[in-house]
């Protein structure tokens, strides 16, 4: 098991300093206008850890941080340590929740908002070397069609190579979030970089934080515990009915090769009082030469008993 990092030792990539980072509204807006390349004003508080559930039978979504501008656009920022190798069906659920939560009763479709779904990796999920890789709906049959739907799907990598279509505050701001240090926000030159250092270190020494992520991490490990000891119980009650339906399997199939032993040795034992041939017999029923002598012998056995009965 990996040592736990402490509250100091996170950078912007760990889910719980970027949420407590990213809910200061204008943090979020100058990360935003790094990320898209214009202002983004957003009209109230930035939501972090937001639960967007349409009914108690579908799967809740928790985004990271979440928040609206002015226009009613709407975004979900997400930080990715790893590749779950499922992040574009992810972020495509994440798009659909969004939308499912927009619209009233009544109102048209054209009163859908505008929706943003950024993640941030420390890995290239596509394998091209850029740094930001945007996505909208387009056609197959026409290139340069797009839909104009207005979903928008970005995701972004803190090790591209390629830094074509980029500003360099982007990339600065990536190379920040993986490594969370005043060197490199005074090195980036950007003034949002370096006031987003001067957030992280108002964060992490702040002692109210220090007990959220105390307890956040306490939770965490209670819940892995309890899902541990779930997953023991249930593969426990599978191994048994696995256990139950292969002995019940093989007591069927031991009970099948029984009765049909029985079955030719009751046939081998009236061919043995015809007295038809031995070889013959053993063909037939596939009885041994062993179990066919005792048959025989059985059958003269009785056939005396008989002769003395008679007489």
């Amino acid at each position: 098991m990996n040592r736990i990092k402490t509250l100091q030792e996170l950078n912007l990539l760990d889910r719980f300093l970027f949420s407590e980072v990213m809910a200061d509204n204008e943090i979020l807006e100058d990360v935003l206008e790094i990320i898209l390349g214009h202002p983004v004003p957003l009209k109230d508080k930035a939501q972090a850890e937001k639960e967007l559930r349409r009914t108690p039978q579908n799967k809740s979504v928790y985004f990271d941080v979440y928040g609206e501008d002015i226009r009613d656009v709407a975004y979900d920022l997400e930080v990715q340590q790893k590749n779950t190798k499922d992040l574009p069906k992810r972020t495509r659920y994440y798009n659909g929740m969004i939308d499912l939560n927009m619209l009233h009763p009544g109102e048209d479709y054209s009163q859908l908002k505008d929706a943003y779904v950024i993640m941030i990796m420390p890995f290239d999920l596509f394998g091209e070397g850029k740094y930001k890789y945007t996505f909208h709906m387009s056609c197959d049959e026409i290139p340069g069609l797009k839909l104009y739907d207005g979903a928008t799907r970005i995701f972004l990598n803190t090790h591209g190579t390629d830094g074509k279509g980029v500003s360099e505050e982007l990339i600065q701001l990536l190379r920040y979030f993986e490594q969370t240090t005043w060197e490199n926000a005074a090195g980036s030159h950007s003034r949002k970089i370096e006031k987003l250092q001067k957030r992280v270190e108002e964060i992490k020494q702040n002692e109210e934080v220090g007990i959220r992520y105390m307890n956040a991490f306490e939770e965490k490990m209670w819940e892995r515990r309890e899902g541990e000891m779930i997953g023991e119980k249930r593969g426990k009650k599978i191994g048994e009915r696995i256990g139950e339906k292969r002995g019940e399997e093989r007591g069927r199939k031991e009970g099948v090769a029984q009765g049909e032993k029985i079955k030719q040795r009751e046939i081998a034992r009236k061919m043995v009082e015809k007295n038809l041939d031995f070889m013959l017999i053993k063909e037939m029923t596939g009885l041994t030469e062993q179990e066919l002598n005792t048959l025989k012998k059985k059958n003269q056995s009785r056939n005396k008993c008989n002769s003395n009965h008679i007489f």
